[in-house]
């Protein structure tokens, strides 16, 4: 919940960000001269980076979100097995040795998203997040059963 939290909180931060620079970079090009409507343009294209990187995030976030709900129902979800240190941080040998588990399933399984579900929690766990997003893409793709490139 905490992290919804957080990430709601952020987002509304950033979109308030976004319309305050939108409105500076309407105010720019309003003002009328070669250089300030140059400079308005560049600016509204910052907001506009900003919201479509933060529509797909959320996107991103809702779609694996529902799949944990959905490996959940089925009672699929990883269980957590790996040794915490006394600060609570995983023990790196214990995410790689559950790693080295889901990696075989997945390479079993290909084709299941599930698998690839469980990967991307594991990549996670061994603190790779890029591979855990692209794996986590992977199984959004599977489950929607939309076509996906070779690893």
């Amino acid at each position: 919940m905490r992290a919804k939290l957080t990430y709601a909180v952020t987002a509304a931060v950033l979109v308030f960000y976004f319309l305050l620079a939108g409105s500076r970079g309407v105010l720019l090009i309003r003002h009328g001269t070669l250089l300030t409507v140059t400079f308005g343009v560049a600016v509204l294209i910052l907001p506009v980076i900003g919201l479509w990187f933060l529509w797909k995030n959320t996107q991103f976030i809702r779609r694996a979100n529902a799949l944990a709900a959905e490996l959940d129902a089925e009672g699929g979800l990883p269980v957590d097995e790996l040794v915490r240190t006394p600060s609570g941080r995983i023990d790196r040998a214990s995410a790689d040795a559950v790693f080295a588990r889901r990696r075989e399933e997945t390479e079993d399984h290909p084709g299941d998203w599930r698998c690839w579900f469980r990967l991307a929690v594991a990549y996670q766990d061994a603190r790779d997040t890029p591979r855990a997003r692209k794996a986590m893409q992977r199984a959004i793709a599977l489950h929607a059963n939309k076509p996906v490139q070779a690893a």
